[in-house]
């Protein structure tokens, strides 16, 4: 393996790692969100959007590469000694494998990228509902201090007037309870498409795992014949 694709070989299995540590329960939502928005990280941030561009069509420049050497070798014609046809063999068994890794180096690329807008997004609803929450909290204690100031100054001279307010005050309360509710169950909803969302991209994590591990053991094969 030339010195090219070793170092987009040690990429793809940078990749790897990283997904891993993604898809893996080792960090919160919000630990990650965090790290994401740290003070080194939103200085590379800003070219962040070029670097991620300029490298993937890095990638797929070799990957047509990978391509062209593909169809060279297996639209070429059969050889007719037994040593140029084994080093055709093997020129063609390389491309499979630049092809493959170049393929999986640019789809890691953009999991990758698809995870951590899909964290920094739960994170995000996840502060969100937080807050819902303690306002909702806040909102029920207010509404049982105003009923029970309303029967504490039942006997009072203006205990008309005072029912009234304290009347419309526990319906507003009420209803900001409601709107509290409702915008609660509705960040759930989000909370769990999102988690839907990441269950699905962890099965074809898995199912592109297994392919890698039998390219693996096919490289392997491959580089025992050489």
């Amino acid at each position: 393996m030339s010195l090219t694709w070793t170092l987009i070989a040690g990429f793809l299995y940078a990749e790897v790692a990283v997904v891993l540590l993604l898809v893996l329960p080792v960090f919160s939502a919000s630990k990650w969100n965090r790290f994401f928005k740290s003070r080194f990280l939103s200085a590379l941030s800003r070219q962040a959007q070029i670097y991620f561009y300029l490298m993937l069509g890095v990638l797929v420049i070799f990957l047509l590469e990978a391509i062209r050497e593909m169809r060279k070798y297996s639209s070429s014609e059969e050889e007719t000694t037994l040593n140029l046809g084994m080093q055709h063999s093997m020129r063609l068994f390389r491309a499979q494998r630049n092809f493959y890794i170049s393929g999986f180096a640019i789809f890691l690329s953009l999991v990758i990228r698809r995870l951590i807008i899909l964290i920094t997004t739960q994170a995000s609803l996840i502060a969100n509902s937080e807050a819902s929450m303690k306002q909702a909290q806040s909102a029920t204690q207010a509404a049982r201090h105003l009923m029970a100031e309303k029967k504490t100054d039942g006997g009072s001279a203006n205990t008309a007037n005072s029912d009234n307010k304290a009347d419309d005050d526990k319906e507003k309360l009420q209803n900001k309870i409601k709107e509290l509710e409702a915008e609660l169950k509705k960040e759930r909803k989000d909370k769990e498409a999102l988690k839907s969302q990441a269950d699905s991209l962890n099965r074809e994590y898995d199912r592109l795992t297994e392919e890698y591990s039998k390219l693996q053991n096919k490289q392997a094969a491959g580089d025992k014949s050489d």
